[in-house]
């Protein structure tokens, strides 16, 4: 089995109990497909080694992950740093959040899109996101779509809509 899962790892579907229990073997198997951790026992999807090695090979591999962890405030900004599309699977507590949602943006600007109606009306947070990004400016409120200050910094950074 080992040598299956190198090869392609979604051959842990396959896979006994018993091997679907051996940490090498789904390790081995989300290195090579993240979207293999839905395969593996659920001890796995809250193994933080484990889940973060699936998110790097593929960032919706995060929403097989345990929801201990997709609560847990820290490892979400790890699996942010690893892929943005982990952000859609953080819990919806974290994505009110202001702090780390205003972090997750910090870290990918297209955080902004999965975050809370009422943080897409913070201008600090939606600031941060067009920065880096002036397109993401059609993610934040209408009122803070109007506001001068950000219109200038979106299109500085890209963003072709409509004039100031």
């Amino acid at each position: 089995m080992f040598e299956a899962v190198q090869q392609d790892g979604n051959a842990l579907r396959y896979a006994s109990d018993e091997l679907k229990n051996d940490r090498e073997i789904v390790l081995t198997a989300v290195q090579q497909n993240g979207n293999s951790l839905r395969y593996a026992l659920d001890e796995f999807k809250n193994d933080k080694e484990i889940v973060l090695k699936a998110v790097r090979q593929h960032g919706w591999a995060f929403g097989y992950a345990s929801d201990e962890l997709k609560n847990d405030r820290e490892f979400c900004l790890a699996a942010v740093r690893k892929s943005w599309l982990a952000i859609r699977y953080a819990s919806e507590e974290l994505k009110k959040d202001r702090e780390f949602m205003l972090a997750a943006v910090q870290q990918d600007g297209v955080a902004l899109y999965d975050t809370s109606d009422e943080l897409r009306g913070d201008k600090e947070v939606v600031l941060e996101a067009v920065r880096q990004r002036g397109w993401l400016l059609t993610y934040a409120s209408y009122e803070l779509r109007d506001d001068c200050e950000l219109l200038k910094i979106a299109r500085q950074n890209g963003y072709k809509g409509r004039k100031m």
